[in-house]
């Protein structure tokens, strides 16, 4: 009785079939796939850029020519920046303080956008250097301590001192309800929600960010304190890299001086992946930046960059860029101008790199006067003693506040009304080249198949593996087929099913349906999209607080300039190529089959998809290949059907908080079309 009681209680304990894991087509770990195949982009990208830096930097000719290509390329990546419009500044209360007096001031960066910041203005009679303080990611922003102390010390050395509240910091929330309270959990997750939507729109956060910065320095040069000929910037962290951004593209900024700098470059795309929203910008790699293009732009203006030595900040990667800044500095004939100081210590802007900080400006900004030490007891005011608006919120305080989600949609809408009724040849052409898929690579990509394991299902369901392998460089893409039932009739029909959740949820949730198409004599090719299903990026490189579940892959596409989308309307063309090089399947009427993630790359596919050269591939296995010869005709999608995915672009714009936006971004992609117009196109072919 025990041992039966035991026999019991094992067979309790082993999963049933059904629980069991289904078998992956991939026999690598899988899901390092599209992340590294991604970061080998990356390094080829940025190999020619190191050439021609190198070369560059050899002469003062060449490292000028250099750095103006990049201001030029820099302007390029930024996109179209809003119009100047009158800032409608205004001081609104007065914090007097031992030797200076904190101004708190609101102006428009757009009309009706509020910009929030603190002006420090030394006591005294008199032109004085200005600097501009950049804010990192800390919420409380302008009243953030390390902030408030570095301030006051430029303030005490005679500097005027402008330090602004970021968008999605401090006192500027974007995205709130009528009540004030956050809709998301906080500023880097707002940063990287608004740069999808800005980069629906041609534009991106960063470009947004650095234009509230512009129009500070535009309020600073209004006031009669300041001395226009000597001004500089400074900030840390996320701070730094406004900061960099800010002082390549103004050349109104005279020195500059950068703590804890993070950009997206090779080594830490490798080392960390993709950073926040507002640092990423997306096309940066394609255009060639890494992160001391930043600093070379500025070449030959004062610059000093402060580092920790344990800071999360690879020291390393931080030590490469100055090496290369000083080389340009040294090739210009003013090594003197630029400078490292590095602290034994972490991440933010402590008390000896302010010390550093103060002390470069005093140098190269001709602060008059000896120079003063920080206060002995660090003093740090509360946020609401610094605060602009009579809420804490730009948001509420206005009536008329208009937010960037508010601009985005706004922009959306106006393009939309403008947008020409494309023809379906038409649109198919400027959907390539929005994707970068227009014109078409000279020579196809050659085609080989791997077959792996029959997998076997619950009512005869036998589904071969197949391993598609381009000869570029793209990555492999496991699929499975379906054909009729043994000793039945060829198919009449083939569905090329793309699931959202990968090909496991099907074989796991929808064998009746996969029966149904076999007893209709219907072939299924069950593929997995690049990123999808067996090749899914793990959760755990994805932080949730960007609201992305493939956040890692999405970005390094966006930076690479080759979108996500647009990647995987290639992996539907690889699966059009084996179908029509078939001879089972060459002119069988194909419905093609998508949900989730998959719904807007199958729109896109069916009106890019009908016609590319035909190619034999050759299968490597025990069995043989499909007899006879391929047809000499590419079959068109003949009906597409679709759920889930969003409805439009312009959902993300509507629905500011909504997740996983990446997955279907498009640079600029609302300046061209929206899914409506795909579904127009489509017409009948398009099943409800």
């Amino acid at each position: 009785m025990l041992r039966l009681l035991v026999l019991l209680l094992l067979l309790a304990a082993r999963p049933t079939a059904a629980q069991a894991p289904l078998p992956p087509v991939i026999d690598w770990k899988a899901p390092a796939t599209l992340p590294t195949y991604l970061l080998q982009q990356v390094h080829q990208q940025y190999a020619p850029r190191r050439l021609a830096l190198d070369a560059a930097l050899a002469s003062a000719a060449g490292t000028r020519a250099y750095r103006d290509s990049a201001r030029a390329r820099f302007r390029r990546v930024l996109g179209p920046l809003p119009a100047r419009t009158p800032l409608r500044a205004r001081v609104v209360g007065t914090v007097p303080q031992a030797g200076f007096q904190i101004e708190k001031v609101l102006y428009e960066s757009q009309p009706h956008h509020h910009v929030t910041a603190n002006l420090y203005v030394p006591d005294g009679r008199g032109k004085r250097p200005a600097a501009l303080l950049f804010c990192g990611h800390e919420q409380a922003s302008k009243a953030t301590p390390s902030y408030q102390q570095t301030a006051r010390l430029l303030a005490r050395n005679g500097f005027v001192v402008l330090v602004i509240d970021p968008v999605s910091q401090g006192e500027r929330m974007q995205l709130v309800d009528p009540g004030g309270k956050f809709l998301t959990r906080g500023g880097t997750t707002e940063h990287t929600l608004l740069n999808a939507q800005a980069t629906l729109l041609g534009t991106n956060l960063p470009a947004e960010e650095l234009w509230d910065n512009v129009r500070g320095l535009d309020y600073l040069l209004t006031r009669p304190e300041v001395d226009a000929a000597r001004v500089g910037c400074l900030g840390n962290s996320g701070g730094a890299t406004q900061t960099a951004y800010f002082m390549a593209y103004d050349d109104r900024v005279q020195a500059a001086a950068l703590c804890s700098y993070v950009a997206a470059g090779e080594r830490n795309l490798t080392a960390t992946g993709p950073a926040d929203g507002c640092v990423m910008l997306p096309g940066a790699g394609a255009a060639g930046f890494d992160v001391a293009d930043w600093l070379l732009m500025f070449a030959p203006k004062p610059l000093l960059l402060l580092t920790g030595r344990y800071d999360f900040v690879d020291q390393t990667d931080m030590e490469a860029a100055y090496a290369d800044t000083h080389r340009a500095y040294t090739a210009l004939g003013q090594a003197e101008k630029a400078d490292l100081f590095t602290y034994d210590d972490g991440h933010g802007i402590s008390a000896p790199k302010r010390a550093a900080a103060v002390a470069w400006f005093r140098r190269w900004l001709g602060a008059s006067g000896p120079a003063v030490a920080e206060e002995a007891t660090p003093i740090a005011l509360p946020e609401a003693t610094l605060r602009c608006t009579a809420t804490g919120q730009v948001g509420t305080a206005f009536k008329n506040e208009q937010s960037l989600a508010a601009i985005h949609l706004a922009a959306a809408r106006a393009l939309a009304s403008h947008r020409p009724a494309y023809a379906p040849e038409a649109l198919a052409r400027v959907l390539g080249q929005q994707l970068g898929l227009w014109p078409p690579a000279r020579g196809a990509a050659r085609l080989s198949v791997v077959l792996r394991d029959t997998l076997r299902l619950p009512g005869g369901l036998a589904l071969q593996g197949l391993l598609l392998r381009r000869d570029d460089d793209n990555p492999p893409l496991p699929a499975r087929l379906l054909m009729p039932a043994p000793g039945a009739p060829a198919p009449t029909r083939l569905v090329l099913w793309l699931p959202g959740q990968g090909m496991a949820t099907v074989l796991r949730d929808s064998a009746a349906r996969l029966a149904a198409y076999q007893r209709q004599g219907t072939a299924v090719l069950l593929a997995d999209l690049r990123g999808l299903g067996e090749t899914t990026d793990p959760a755990a490189f994805n932080d949730p607080k960007y609201y992305n579940q493939e956040y890692r892959d999405a970005l390094l596409a966006l930076h690479l300039g080759h979108p996500l989308l647009a990647q995987r309307v290639t992996d539907v063309s690889t699966l059009l190529t084996l179908l029509r090089n078939d001879s089972r399947f060459g002119q069988l009427p194909i419905l093609l089959r998508a949900d989730g993630r998959a719904a807007l790359t199958a729109l896109h596919a069916a009106l890019l998809s009908p016609q590319v050269a035909k190619q034999p591939y050759p299968m490597t296995s025990a069995a043989p290949a499909p007899p006879g010869p391929a047809p000499a005709w590419a079959p068109a999608i003949a009906q597409v059907q679709v759920s889930g995915g969003p409805p439009s672009f312009q959902y993300y714009l509507e629905n500011p908080a909504a997740k996983d936006a990446y997955s279907e971004v498009v640079p600029g992609v609302l300046r061209a079309y929206d899914v409506p117009d795909l579904r127009r196109a489509l017409g009948a072919r398009l099943l409800p």
